[in-house]
């Protein structure tokens, strides 16, 4: 007999009129073209022109002259190669060329799906038994393009959760390039991603051990100007775009948690950022320090990354490193075990295994850890999201996937000071996709990123069949009991 679930009323959808204004930008022949028409135009054709823009945006944008100027900025090249003093041009005129190379992306129109949930750093203005939480969600818009956006919600004392309202504006982070490289690691990872051996060996010859973005860039382009092969030309461009995968994002602190919208910007990410799971890690001097893994996708490739923060305004990204940094699906143990960091993976894509390590970047040697075992996993299972620790083991919650390819949500408990050691788990489906939720963008799938335990309630966020999400309950010492039971052992 299976748990008794309480699924919540509340449904979060996806949203269009979410939009984030992005850089827009054809080739430079047409850009060229389009600039010395702009230029053309007296001040007068100017003005009419840019002021009902600036009046019609600023209503969906909160700072839309700063977008305008950063976008024009960004084809400045262009500009002086026409032999245009970039600097006497008029302020005006500067957004009207702005404006051209701009257009909204509306982040969340497709799909509003797979959440994460974690404790929010501030804490400060609750009644008792309130606790005030995060949660990530992957958003999907136009050409199924992904992006982590944000939700704040309170849990009361019996569980409940209120989401609160999202704001009126979306924000893109600021991008600062101040990563420092290992060449071991950057050029380990560059033959992971295929790129050819004789142009990481010219670039490899001329950094040292350590080296710096700018660094790179200028013996990149040194050597890729040089280059007459065309496809090698590429090559080190590829070598650029995985430096873009290292970079610091901010946020403006005059945002809503809402707000702030962590888009793709490495060349290596371009078709979207997938399942953020993120977790209150706890160091071993008692600070906290929020990591996420997700997945990095160029269309062919995946990289899986790491955000880590402890405001929810300032990010570090990096790839993950090692033969255990595979595939999807990495999820991060809260604490340190026995000295080590602990990651969940599956490498193979059907099974789950455990992996340690001494660096937060580097995974290797992965273990076996579960395979399907009941009939609605056998084709694969899976994490939801990072384990949470309790007094009886580490809780995971799984995916299986089964018959015409329906996913299900399942539990296991694995051992605290040996999580290599599966106590128990679930023959059965904690929760299966019933007649509301299996429909959507991909039909009959459960997933979900990341759940949490506020007083004896479970509380997993989980989408539904790719398109929205909503959240269920469960009492977390029945469901305990039921993993430490005889029935659920293997």
């Amino acid at each position: 007999m299976r748990l008794s679930i309480e699924r919540s009323a509340v449904k979060l959808y996806p949203d269009s009129k979410r939009v984030i204004a992005r850089f827009f930008f054809t080739q430079d022949e047409r850009a060229k073209e389009l600039i010395k028409r702009v230029m053309e135009l007296s001040d007068v054709e100017v003005f009419s022109v840019i002021s009902p823009i600036l009046q019609e945006y600023s209503k969906r944008h909160r700072n839309i002259t700063r977008i305008l100027n950063r976008h024009c900025e960004r084809v400045k090249r262009l500009i002086v190669d026409l032999g245009i003093d970039f600097d006497t041009i008029p302020q005006f005129r500067k957004l009207l060329l702005g404006s051209y190379f701009t257009h909204e992306y509306s982040i969340e129109s497709a799909a509003f799906f797979n959440p994460s949930i974690v404790e929010d750093p501030d804490q400060t203005e609750l009644v008792q038994g309130q606790k005030r939480m995060i949660i990530s969600f992957r958003a999907v818009g136009e050409g199924h393009i992904s992006s982590i956006v944000f939700r704040r919600a309170i849990v009361d004392n019996n569980g409940d959760l209120t989401v609160m309202p999202s704001g009126n504006y979306v924000d893109e982070a600021e991008l600062i390039r101040n990563a420092v490289y290992v060449k071991t690691l950057f050029f380990k990872k560059a033959a992971d991603n295929h790129i050819d051996n004789s142009i990481l060996e010219q670039i490899k010859d001329k950094l040292g051990d350590e080296f710096e973005y700018h660094e790179l860039q200028r013996v990149i382009l040194d050597l890729r100007d040089k280059e007459q092969n065309i496809n090698l030309k590429l090559e080190f461009k590829k070598v650029l775009w995985l430096s873009d995968s290292f970079h610091d994002i901010s946020f403006s602190m005059d945002t809503d948690i809402s707000d702030r919208v962590i888009f793709p910007i490495s060349q290596f990410e371009r078709k979207g950022i997938e399942d953020a799971r993120f977790v209150r890690f706890l160091n071993d001097d008692g600070s906290v320090i929020y990591y996420a893994t997700y997945t990095a996708f160029d269309g062919h490739l995946i990289m899986p990354k790491l955000l880590q923060t402890t405001d929810f305004y300032n990010f570090k990204v990096c790839p993950l490193y090692g033969e255990g940094a595979q595939n999807k699906n990495l999820a991060l143990f809260p604490r340190k075990i026995n000295g080590k960091y602990a990651m969940m993976s599956r490498i193979d894509g059907w099974n789950n295994y455990i992996m340690y390590s001494d660096k937060i970047q580097i995974w290797e040697h992965p273990v076996l850890l579960q395979k399907p075992h009941s009939t609605w996993e056998y084709i694969q299972i899976g994490n939801c999201g990072s384990p949470i620790e309790t007094e009886d083991g580490w809780l995971i919650i799984t995916h299986g996937v089964g018959p015409m390819r329906r996913y299900c949500l399942g539990a296991s408990l694995l051992k605290l000071d040996d999580p290599t050691v599966e106590i128990g788990r679930l023959s059965e489906p904690l929760i299966i996709p019933n007649k509301e939720e299996r429909e959507g963008y991909v039909p009959n799938v459960l997933y979900s990123c990341g759940s949490i335990i506020h007083n004896d309630t479970l509380i997993i966020p989980y989408g539904l069949s790719d398109y929205c999400s909503s959240f269920a309950y469960v009492n977390v010492h029945d469901l305990l009991d039921r993993l430490k039971s005889k029935a659920s052992a293997l």
